[in-house]
C-alpha cells in the first residue's frame, strides 16, 4: 500500500468521484485520471495569469504533445480525490506539467503522472517562447524551476 500523502506540488482541488465518472467495475474509469488532471492543472494555470480556459484571450495556445499515467490503487466511486499539480520543468517552448492523486480521506497515493505541454502561436501554429508572466509566475510557485 502507498504511503499517506507527502507531495510538494504548488496548487490542489479537491474533486469528488461522480458516477458518471466510474466504469462498470465501479472504478473511476482510466481515461478520468488524466481528466481530473488536466481540470486542476488548467485551474492552476488561470490562477498564475495565462487563460487557459479562453484561448482567444490568452496570449498562445497550448497543445498537449504526450501524457503518461501510473496507476498505483484503485479509485472507488463515492469518495473525494485530491489532485496536486505542478511543474517538473520549464523549456523555452515546452513544459512539463506533473500531477499526483490522492485519496482525500486517508492521503495515500492512487496515480501519478504528467503531460508535456508546447507553447504554440494562435497564427503560425508554430511553437513560441513560453509567456514570461506564465513563466515567471510557475517560478514564483518553484523557485528551483528558475535556473532552467
Amino acid at each position: 500500500m502507498n504511503s499517506p500523502e507527502k507531495n510538494a506540488l504548488p496548487f490542489s482541488e479537491i474533486v469528488k468521484i461522480r458516477f458518471r465518472d466510474m466504469d462498470a467495475q465501479g472504478h473511476l474509469y482510466f481515461a478520468n485520471y488524466m481528466v481530473y488532471a488536466d481540470e486542476v492543472l488548467g485551474a492552476y494555470m488561470e490562477q498564475l495569469g495565462l487563460d487557459a480556459l479562453s484561448p482567444h484571450k490568452a496570449p498562445c495556445l497550448i497543445f498537449t504533445v504526450n501524457i503518461r499515467c501510473e496507476y498505483l490503487s484503485e479509485i472507488a466511486g463515492n469518495g473525494e480525490v485530491k489532485v496536486c499539480v505542478g511543474y517538473a520543468r520549464l523549456g523555452n517552448s515546452s513544459a512539463d506539467a506533473v500531477f499526483e492523486i490522492y485519496n482525500n480521506a486517508s492521503g495515500v497515493l492512487l496515480a501519478k503522472g504528467g503531460l508535456t505541454q508546447v507553447f504554440v502561436d494562435h497564427e503560425s501554429r508554430k511553437s513560441m517562447p513560453i509567456p514570461p508572466l506564465f513563466k515567471a509566475g510557475i517560478v514564483e510557485q518553484q523557485p528551483e524551476l528558475g535556473d532552467n
